[in-house]
């Protein structure tokens, strides 16, 4: 996903890029767009669905929002996203219990010092 818009409202095109290119670097192909910021009334999503298809029949690895958005429209392996995603959810909660165990860690050391 490539971000523009305007400050404090982006809008983001969905690209086929190589993966040793930066995130606004030069695209391969455009794939279609992400407004999160639309009106109830407008539409937030746009996907070129053949395009996205054959992108990933040759072995494109979507970044985790864009397979989010895919799965939404049952374009990859729902069963694999939903594991995916389990796993990323638990990863992030071990991230956070062991941040905080060594912040009570580094707590109990300053009061040792004291």
């Amino acid at each position: 996903m490539s971000r523009s818009g305007r400050p404090h409202r982006p809008f983001y095109r969905i690209n086929a890029v190589d993966s040793r290119v930066k995130r606004d670097g030069k695209v391969i192909e455009n794939l279609g767009w992400y407004n999160p910021v639309a009106n109830k009334d407008e539409k937030n999503l746009e996907i070129n669905v053949d395009r996205v298809k054959y992108w990933l029949s040759k072995g494109a690895q979507p970044s985790e929002t864009v397979r989010d958005f895919l799965a939404k429209q049952e374009l990859v392996d729902v069963a694999s996203w939903k594991a995916d995603r389990l796993e990323r959810s638990d990863a992030v909660k071990k991230a956070i219990a062991k941040k905080a165990a060594a912040a009570a860690a580094g707590e109990k050391k300053e009061e040792a010092k004291a």
